[in-house]
């Protein structure tokens, strides 16, 4: 292309910034400067590209990336602005983008500045586009500033107000509860209680023709759809359901600085907890404290999967392994019979680490037991204590805070000496590791030897990792005074009978379900094992039951009952010798 009928670009941004320092930096004003200088300098074939309000940080400008368009395709020579930092604010793709026009022969021209790239170079250049990135990095700091200021006073930081609250219209810094979204809130809680996930919520809620949070908002001139269409406006997220489960906000209170922002991101980046800033009281509460301490405990990391056959299991998550702390999870085998029982995760995962060939056993039993067992037991357990809590109210009372107190304290001091040792382990394990690197770098150690070993250890370092989690978060719990046997017995009284087990009813009632490994003696009838039920305020309490239902038989059954456990586990020990032998055989030949 000729380079007389090659383009003559005029470019000019404004930002928020730049409006305060005063109309100089107006769109047009810069347009009459640029033209100016053009026609004053001969400048033909002029052509504006126009950002207006964005930031000089940003360089995914429109006016900007249309520019850039007519460089790549060679048909500008010549770029005007009216200083530096009208291309940006951040010098080193000031200076990339300095080098970019050099290659595609543009001619750069900042008036002000005098700078002019067919000229000699300028040396001061890159440490005037370092001043204009130091400009924006210094605003930022004030805003960041101001912004501290007002967070730390409680006012609201979020320019967005939760779904379930509007701002005041006497206030804008307050918020009131939107009854009609609050009630909805309330049902999204309520429906977690009672075992649902996210995605079943998001199903109910679009069936029923509930308004998702952006355009109820928008009807009250609120949030961030005000301007914007919706293609459905009842298809709700499974996400939205999550944050709305999470939010604090609903407790009446204020949570700032949850999220951080560098000056040259336009992303936020969520902070540690212990980061936050919180204030009690600042609006009306839509949920109590209890009902989102126990959706919390729901949504604690376990999923409530549907087994086989459709079935979610309730007691998923609050089943654990009394020998090595794992969680217990329904086992999908069952010989074809639909009878869900629990296995020890510690264990189940020897299975998934043998397919790629690592040994991450954690645990040596299954400590395998039937749901239908345990619920059997909780309903025994929790009518023994309705029952003594009706024949004497005082003498029941007495009898759990004196069980509560010292199970809790016997509890804290063995969970922070789990979580020492487990913190020393961590430690031994990272050498362990730094010293197996060393000897494979120096050739002390094979490769394949070496990746065995720091799968090991790492699946070791990854399983005590989260168990210190479950641990800190019950010593947390034991040192906020959350045992209250009063709280306990309020939720024994509010059910009639416990002949059925609701998801409600359990995840209110239960903390946790510790189960011990499998006694097996083929000289006895049953085979024994121990449970222990840990309540919420008050922790384990021993109430007494015979749990064993083999009392209805008499002695001379038992006995014909141990007899046969006893012939079939010989018959077993045979078998199994005949297939060693026959696998010896077959080997040797």
């Amino acid at each position: 292309m000729n380079q007389a009928a090659k383009f003559t670009l005029l470019y000019e941004r404004l930002s928020r910034d730049d409006e305060m320092q005063g109309e100089s930096n107006s769109i047009l004003n810069q347009k009459k400067l640029l033209e100016d200088y053009a026609n004053k300098h001969g400048y033909t074939n002029i052509i504006h590209f126009t950002d207006d309000g964005v930031s000089g940080l940003r360089f995914d400008r429109p006016g900007f990336l249309g520019m850039n368009e007519v460089i790549k395709e060679k048909k500008a020579a010549v770029l005007l602005v009216k200083d530096m930092s009208r291309i940006g604010r951040d010098y080193l793709k000031v200076g990339q983008y300095m080098e970019m026009l050099r290659q595609n022969g543009v001619r750069l021209i900042a008036i002000n500045d005098n700078v002019d790239t067919v000229k000699e170079d300028d040396d001061f250049t890159p440490f005037r586009n370092i001043m204009n990135e130091w400009y924006a990095r210094d605003i930022s700091k004030k805003l960041r500033s101001s912004f501290r200021t007002k967070g730390m006073s409680g006012k609201h930081l979020s320019s967005v107000v939760p779904y379930g609250y509007l701002k005041s219209s006497e206030d804008r810094n307050k918020w009131v509860v939107d009854e009609e979204a609050a009630e909805v809130v309330r049902r999204i809680f309520k429906m977690t209680t009672e075992g649902m996930g996210p995605y079943q919520i998001a199903c109910i809620l679009e069936q029923d023709k509930v308004e998702i949070p952006a355009v109820h908002l928008a009807k009250h001139k609120e949030g961030l759809w005000k301007t914007r269409s919706v293609k459905n406006p009842y298809h709700w997220q499974p996400s939205t359901i999550v944050r709305i489960l999470e939010r604090e906000d609903y407790l009446g209170r204020t949570v700032n600085f949850k999220t951080t922002k560098h000056f040259k991101d336009r992303k936020s980046k969520y902070q540690p907890k212990e980061n936050w800033v919180v204030f009690e009281n600042t609006q009306e509460s839509i949920i109590d404290e209890e009902t989102f301490e126990l959706v919390r405990k729901v949504r604690n990391g376990t999923r409530k999967c549907p087994d086989g056959w459709g079935e979610p299991h309730i007691l998923t998550g609050l089943m654990y392994c009394a020998d090595c702390g794992s969680k217990m999870y329904v086992h999908r085998t069952c010989n074809g019979k639909r009878i869900a029982a629990y296995v020890c995760g510690g264990y189940t995962s020897r299975y998934r680490g043998s397919i790629w060939g690592k040994d991450t056993q954690k645990c040596d039993s299954g400590h395998r037991i039937q749901e239908e067992t345990v619920f059997e037991i909780l309903k025994k357990t929790l009518r023994k204590i309705a029952q003594m809590n009706k024949e004497d109210e005082t003498a029941f009372y007495k009898t759990i805070c004196c069980a509560a107190n010292e199970n809790s304290i016997a509890e804290n001091k063995h969970n922070k000496q789990k979580i020492e040792k487990n913190n020393q382990r961590i430690t031994q394990i990272d050498s362990l590791l730094c010293k197996a690197y060393e000897d494979k770098v120096f050739g002390k150690m094979d490769d394949s030897v070496y990746i065995s070993l720091e799968a090991k250890y790492v699946a070791e370092r990854n399983s005590l990792v989260s168990e210190n989690k479950i641990l800190e978060d019950r010593v947390k719990k034991y040192e906020k005074g959350q045992i209250s046997p009063k709280r306990f017995l309020k939720l024994i009284k509010k059910y009639e009978s416990f002949d059925e087990l609701t998801p409600v009813m359990i995840n209110e009632l239960i903390d946790r379900i510790v189960v011990h490994k499998k006694i097996v003696d083929f000289d006895q009838p049953y085979d024994t094992q121990e449970i222990e039920i840990y309540f919420n305020f008050i922790g384990k309490v021993d109430v007494n039951i015979d749990y064993n239902d083999s009392t209805e038989e008499d002695e001379e059954a038992l006995k014909l009952r141990a007899k046969r456990r006893r012939r079939a586990h010989e018959r077993y020990l045979k078998y199994k010798d005949r297939r060693k032998s026959y696998g010896a055989r077959k080997k040797a030949k």
